[in-house]
């Protein structure tokens, strides 16, 4: 295809052909200048659209045309990236946090016409990265977030109540180690969150005088075992009624040392798991047992049992639970771990069963606490003191 003459020889040509002398015909001039008669005719026709003297569209009309489709072609597209991006983030909305899920649909969209430039700079993505990844979909650092991911996800599967910290300590095990921002991060991603709920807060009658004075004040740490114990009831709802559960904990290791589960909340309650403590864990003699202001352990029973074992009683004040923190973290824990996990219990021997096997198989063997430098209350026992692991 030939050149286009330029524009300054082509507004010469015109003027010399208006300017002709009369018998001078435009094939002439037109074999002067070089160019076919056709030519010169679309020069002199295009000239008078210029000037306005005929109809027609003028270079500057034809440019802002071309303009205008140009730019409603780069509308389209935006609005054709904007559809179909929010429609993949819609079915992958962890993308947002991960820009190379979202490099397939650029690729796509490359594929159907959309220019990469444009689907890059509506999704505020950089290109080198992408043109990376298109080179090489799966490095090395995917690999091992793939890995990374699969092992929360068996994690999750083996026992739906972790938490990402709890996870997290899941996959150090298994030789994959990360941060727990990184745990909660790619556990959010596969869906492994944890199916505990928040706790409900229930109404309780306004407790009684207090029968011992509160030796604790909140310090629920002890350098020893045996040296202060923190508990609890519960009550519970089944098909067949109310469970009611008093636990014992020993601050020192975290361990439930004793525990009484019954369909009644009596004094007895507290003095089977007083009794079931002392039979498990030996000499308490000088022990503390703090409570909170309940009647069950106001009774005269749990006085005479805690003589009978020289036991010394303690409790918080009037409607304070931080005055029992560390025993109502431990409910908590119970309440989203076990309870939760059904919307109704069928039987008392069903509850029960469950809050006994999650206590002596997650809680003391399977689940280590930061405030025990990463072990279970059984290793943290079996490291400190190795005599207690007899028991464990």
């Amino acid at each position: 295809m030939p050149s286009p003459y330029p524009k300054e020889f082509r507004e010469d040509v015109v003027a010399v052909a208006r300017r002709r002398d009369p018998g001078v015909t435009l094939a002439q001039i037109a074999s002067d200048f070089g160019v076919s008669d056709q030519t010169l005719l679309n020069w002199l026709k295009r000239a008078d659209i210029e000037e306005g003297v005929r109809p027609g569209q003028t270079r500057d009309d034809a440019g802002e045309v071309r303009e205008l489709r140009r730019r409603n072609r780069l509308l389209e597209q935006e609005n054709e990236v904007l559809r179909r991006a929010a429609a993949y983030l819609a079915g992958e909305p962890q993308a947002r946090w991960f820009p190379k899920m979202i490099y397939p649909l650029v690729s796509e969209l490359a594929g159907d016409g959309v220019p990469v430039t444009v689907t890059c700079r509506v999704l505020k993505l950089a290109r080198q990265p992408y043109y990376r990844w298109k080179r090489s979909p799966v490095g090395e650092a995917e690999w091992r977030r793939a890995q990374r991911m699969n092992v929360l996800f068996d994690g999750h599967v083996d026992d739906p109540t972790l938490g990402y910290r709890q996870l997290a300590n899941f996959a150090r095990r298994r030789g994959a180690r990360m941060s727990r921002r990184t745990a909660w991060a790619l556990a959010r991603q596969v869906g492994a969150v944890s199916t505990s709920q928040r706790t409900k807060r229930g109404k309780g009658k306004r407790p009684g005088p207090p029968v011992f004075d509160d030796l604790v004040q909140r310090m629920f740490t002890a350098s020893a075992p045996n040296r202060l114990w923190l508990t609890d009831l519960t009550e519970h709802w089944t098909a067949e009624g109310k469970l009611y559960c008093c636990m014992i904990k020993d601050a020192w290791s975290n361990r439930i040392v004793g525990y009484s589960i019954k369909p009644t909340m009596h004094a007895d309650i507290v003095v089977d798991a007083i009794e079931h403590a002392v039979q498990r864990r030996g000499d308490v003699a000088g022990c503390i047992l703090h409570a909170d202001r309940g009647s069950q352990f106001r009774s005269q029973a749990v006085a005479r049992a805690l003589r009978r074992h020289d036991m010394v009683g303690s409790m918080g004040r009037v409607a304070s639970a931080a005055d029992n923190a560390a025993m109502e973290s431990f409910w908590s824990l119970l309440q989203k771990n076990v309870l939760n996990q059904q919307r109704r219990w069928a039987s008392r021997q069903d509850l029960r069963l469950a809050i006994v096997t999650w206590v002596e198989r997650r809680y003391h063997r399977q689940r280590e606490q930061d405030g025990l430098g990463g072990l279970t209350p059984i290793e943290f026992e079996a490291t400190m003191e190795p005599s207690m692991a007899l028991v464990a």
